[in-house]
């Protein structure tokens, strides 16, 4: 049991500007601001530094301060072209995943009633990350090759003659292994932001006369657009930086800006690399920024 004399420490001068509501919320958010620093900031910091730094090949880092790799980025028009072709893999895949995510979380949050399948099945959809993304991509390649299962099937079944050429090594195939690897990202948000839709206003508008459809534009549409933009936000930046998949089902067909930048790392480029990345997120920064202004996410949450 406290005594008086306890009481009297514990409530002190020190422990009372600790306790006020202009100290405590600055201290409950401490940890987290921590983690961002050391974790995000100072990193982001260092390799803006070394972007401006100078190198020669038995130099790896050179402590100077150049627009060089600046200039090299934005004097090739190989580096324009990959940077297209980055954005619009991206494009493909966020469409194809959005697709994909509304209508597999339309079908978890309006048609699976039971709330145990309903978790079943959303766990289903992350087996694919039960394994290394190396694996999941190399298991393509049997099925998609050129004396592949799909392959073998088609040519059995009397569709095709000869084997398809582009269903490896290919764009396709890179979308494909995107889809394959980023829908459940798209599929998360969205079923959240659905299962907090009043079920009265739907029914209300079935009363009225409304068809799905209807259903869908008017009611379960707008009502989901932060797990859409949340979504969106994850496939469009996690795609944009990927370099595994481009690595394995393009097979050095299909260019992109994360495989640049992994190539400049592996020939001890550094301020290239730090410069390409740097201007790689600050594109994806403006198409966040150009897509939360479209959805305000903090109100929508």
């Amino acid at each position: 049991m406290a005594t008086p004399e306890t009481r009297r420490r514990v409530s002190g001068p020190f422990w009372s500007v600790l306790s006020t509501p202009r100290i405590a919320p600055y201290l409950q958010v401490m940890p987290i601001t921590a983690v961002f620093l050391v974790f995000f900031l100072i990193p982001v910091i260092l390799v803006v530094v070394i972007s401006f730094f100078d190198y020669q090949t038995y130099d790896i880092l050179i402590p100077d301060f150049t627009l060089m790799n600046y200039q090299d980025v934005f004097s090739s028009s190989v580096t324009y072209e990959t940077y297209w072709t980055t954005a619009k893999l991206s494009l493909i895949v966020w469409a194809v995943t959005l697709v994909l995510g509304f209508t597999l979380s339309y079908f978890l949050a309006f048609h699976v009633r039971s709330r145990s399948r309903q978790v079943v099945l959303l766990l289903l959809c992350t087996i694919p990350f039960w394994t290394s993304n190396e694996i999941r991509m190399i298991s393509w390649i049997p099925l998609l090759g050129r004396d592949g299962v799909v392959n073998t099937v088609l040519q059995t079944m009397g569709i095709v003659k000869q084997p398809l050429e582009w269903l490896l090594y290919s764009k396709f195939a890179v979308v494909l292994g995107y889809v394959h690897l980023y829908t459940v990202f798209m599929i998360v948000p969205i079923f959240n932001s659905m299962m907090r839709i009043d079920k009265s206003l739907i029914e209300a508008a079935v009363d009225s006369g409304a068809k799905g459809w209807q259903v869908v534009l008017n009611i379960i549409l707008p009502l989901s657009k932060s797990g859409l933009a949340i979504g969106s936000i994850f496939v469009i930046s996690i795609v944009m930086g990927d370099f595994v998949t481009v690595n394995v089902l393009g097979g050095g067909q299909v260019a992109s800006i994360g495989k640049v930048i992994v190539t400049d790392l592996s020939s001890l480029q550094f301020p290239p690399a730090a410069a390409e990345s740097m201007v790689l997120l600050a594109f994806v920064i403006i198409l966040i920024a150009a897509l939360v202004k479209i959805v305000d996410i903090r109100k929508e949450l």
